[in-house]
């Protein structure tokens, strides 16, 4: 009977256990005995808020390409073929705008934020 009572054990009384003991980060166990993971984590209107602010607040930066000159300054290089796609629109699914918001979505939940690059000879 003890194997059956440590699979099925209360889980309204947490226990006072110190991070990093009994392997609980590696097998997932947690001191309130719900587990967390993004999809959770996003439910609570708290984190979504928080997700949604700080994502739609560096989407919303304005954003744009620039070079140096010969005479050592910048200047902004609107000719260049990275410029449509960072300033204008990514791909054909998505602007500016949403594919920032989504980076930096997928930044805060998960920890990085990748984007994969397909050349199709159409610039």
């Amino acid at each position: 009977m003890g194997i059956f009572s440590g699979l099925f054990k209360s889980r309204d009384k947490p226990q006072n256990r110190t991070a990093g003991s009994n392997y609980a980060f590696f097998f997932g166990g947690t001191t309130s005995g719900k587990a967390v993971t993004e999809r959770s984590a996003m439910q609570m209107t708290a984190v979504y808020s928080c997700v949604r602010i700080l994502s739609e607040a560096v989407a919303g930066l304005p954003l744009h390409l620039y070079k140096y000159t010969d005479s050592g300054g910048k200047a902004m290089a609107l000719d260049h073929p990275l410029y449509r796609l960072l300033h204008d629109e990514p791909n054909p699914e998505m602007s500016s705008f949403v594919f920032r918001e989504t980076l930096m979505t997928h930044l805060l939940i998960w920890g990085n934020a990748y984007a994969q690059i397909i050349r199709n000879g159409k610039n």
